[in-house]
């Protein structure tokens, strides 16, 4: 167990190698077939040797050409190719299906492991880089098992083979085309050796992930760059993206253009140094037929070097950027799962205590967003938590369904430690009212329905959560009623509905603890007020924990605590805090004055206009 727990984790290649390996026997099947393709792709240009050398044995009497033979020869090379297409046709069917299988696994694994990782995680790495790592890198993984391994197979086979031949037909012309392979690849490392690439390309995908995220927040936040008749250019984040791309992209790109144009032009020109070596050659030749079947063998066989060359290098160029996104992957999943306790305990009431919690969002706790809070908040009773931005409010909301694990002190629900419970369990008790309210992409009913968990919720259960949640009326204005997928054309609810909507997939799940955080901030007048009576049946006989800015919504709260820079600055009835002439009282005289607060002209400059 130590030893698989002190396993130094693989990485690059090797763990690529990992990952396909989980699908063992179709994979080995590729590799297998691949490499026999590959074998299979020289066997033409030997079955074109011994045809030249048929040819030129007889010349100039061709009546004495052995045709039998030569047409075996010929079938021998259409059997080449054939036997080519269909074994590399075998292996990319054993790799694909050891693809699919890899990618269904990974997937399925991945998105488990988010689900065992502290929530909180994802409201600090946000979804856009979750999607990324998601949709794109592990399906890299999927496309180098399904392409670059068998390719990969192939281009380790071919140079081997390719060696074989251009030394065993003859050792001179062997020796002089691989001169011309060596020097190409020499010049390659001299302008820009291995670990610069490396480097270079971990800095390429650095600045393309960087550009990719602010041109997506760019899109989402395009109607505020149009009503402010911004452009791109302005919007700094993502200008700022590209310049640093462009940095990197430009002298990456340029680094090559002179060593890499001299490669490709010798790699497919190393006849220019077989010519030489034939004329010498050819000048003390015994054997003038033998030698010309040899020298046309190396002048038909070489271009197919280049060939060879630039596939190996466009498989390692592919398998670079690929590990950079198994890295990526790999760093989320070493993320450490949510602490799941040994002995299980489940509470028999539902008050919650915080009791001198601390927390710290960051790991070397030297900001701290919470310092020695302690509170109560009884069982059927509402608890207000008022305070600055900025002060803690959101973060009290976070640590109650263990968004987050505290950095100190305790919570407890019914006197037993949150973290002695099981996070399914914990999670079943509370239902959530956040001030970002997300609904997906199903029917209205579907989406009520998911308040009710792995229970399936009735239909009079979730017509009566809508009523109670004050939207059946408006479901039923909309085309299909409860059917109605939201987020279809034509289909658009307003911030109160979805609110609304929030609220009866919470009277659905029917927990004994309910947190709502700014659950009417962006709420008008008039849905505020369906809120409320909405609220009213949600938080009936429950251990309510409400976050507000309006401050008008919480005055009959059992308790208000009022939360500044991460501490408790003072905690009662509205009344009691409103007689102390502390903060709450400085808060409300100013949530007073600016609900009061009109719009007027200036009549003295009005006048004088």
């Amino acid at each position: 167990m130590d030893t698989e727990k002190n396993r130094v984790p693989k990485t690059g290649m090797s763990r690529l190698l990992e990952l396909a390996a989980t699908k063992k026997p179709l994979v080995i099947t590729s590799v297998i077939l691949s490499i026999l393709a590959s074998v299979c792709s020289f066997i033409p240009y030997i079955a074109i040797y011994y045809v030249i050398r048929e040819l030129l044995w007889v010349y100039p009497d061709f009546s004495l050409l052995d045709t039998a033979r030569v047409l075996r020869l010929g079938g021998l090379a259409f059997g080449g190719v054939a036997a080519n297409i269909l074994l590399y046709f075998g292996a990319l069917m054993c790799s694909h299906l050891a693809a699919f299988g890899t990618l269904y696994e990974l997937k399925v694994n991945f998105a488990s492991h988010l689900a065992k990782v502290p929530l909180g995680f994802h409201v600090i790495v946000g979804s856009g880089r979750l999607r990324k790592i998601m949709d794109e890198n592990i399906e890299k993984i999927e496309e180098f098992i399904a392409h670059q391994l068998p390719d990969l197979a192939a281009a380790l086979t071919a140079p081997v083979v390719m060696v074989a031949i251009l030394l065993g037909v003859d050792w001179r012309f062997g020796l002089a085309a691989l001169a011309g392979v060596v020097l190409a690849f020499l010049i390659q490392f001299l302008m820009y050796g291995k670990e610069g690439a490396r480097r270079m390309m971990a800095a390429y995908q650095k600045s393309l992930e960087e550009m990719n995220n602010a041109a997506v927040e760019y899109i989402r936040g395009i109607s505020v760059v149009k009503a402010f008749k911004q452009t791109v250019y302005s919007f700094r984040r993502l200008r700022d993206t590209i310049r640093a791309y462009t940095e990197v992209v430009i002298p990456y790109t340029l680094s090559w253009e002179n060593s890499m144009s001299l490669f490709v032009t010798l790699i497919n020109n190393i006849y220019l140094f077989i010519v030489p070596v034939g004329i010498f050659v050819g000048m003390r030749a015994a054997s003038p037929a033998a030698f010309a079947g040899n020298f046309i063998f190396y002048l038909l066989f070489v271009p197919s070097i280049a060939t060879v060359l630039m596939k190996v290098m466009y498989v390692n160029s592919n398998s670079m950027r690929i590990i950079n996104g198994v890295e990526a992957m790999d760093a989320l999943l070493a993320k450490p799962e949510l602490p799941r306790p040994a002995d299980p305990k489940i509470p028999e009431r539902f008050d919650i205590e915080f009791d001198a919690v601390g927390f710290s969002y960051t790991e070397d706790r030297e900001t701290a967003a919470l310092e020695e809070v302690s509170f109560t908040a009884p069982q059927g009773q509402i608890t207000a938590i008022v305070g600055p931005s900025g002060g803690g409010k959101s973060t009290i909301a976070h640590l109650i369904p263990r968004f987050f694990d505290v950095t100190a002190g305790a919570i407890r629900v019914g006197g037993v430690d949150i973290r002695d419970m099981e996070p399914e369990y914990l999670m079943k008790q509370v239902s959530f009212v956040f001030q970002d309210v997300f609904l997906f992409k199903q029917s209205v009913w579907e989406n009520i329905a998911m308040g009710g968990g792995n229970t399936e919720a009735t239909e009079e259960e979730i017509i009566a959560a809508a009523k109670a949640a004050q939207c059946h009326d408006f479901i039923m204005r909309l085309p299909k009623g409860y059917d109605t997928v939201i987020g279809t054309r034509g289909v658009h609810l307003s911030g109160g509905e979805k609110q609304r909507l929030a609220i009866a997939r919470a009277i659905v799940k029917d927990a004994p603890v309910v947190v709502l955080d700014e659950a009417t901030a962006f709420a008008d007048p008039e849905n505020e007020h369906l809120i409320q009576k909405a609220f009213e049946i949600l938080m009936k006989n429950k251990t309510v924990v409400m976050i507000a800015h309006r401050l008008s919504t919480i005055r009959s709260a059992d308790n208000i605590i009022v939360v500044d820079r991460g501490r408790v600055a003072e905690q009662g009835t509205h009344q009691t805090l409103l007689n102390q002439k502390g903060k709450y009282s400085a808060m409300w005289e100013t949530y007073v004055s600016t609900a009061s607060w009109r719009m007027h002209k200036n009549e003295e400059v009005h006048n004088h206009a």
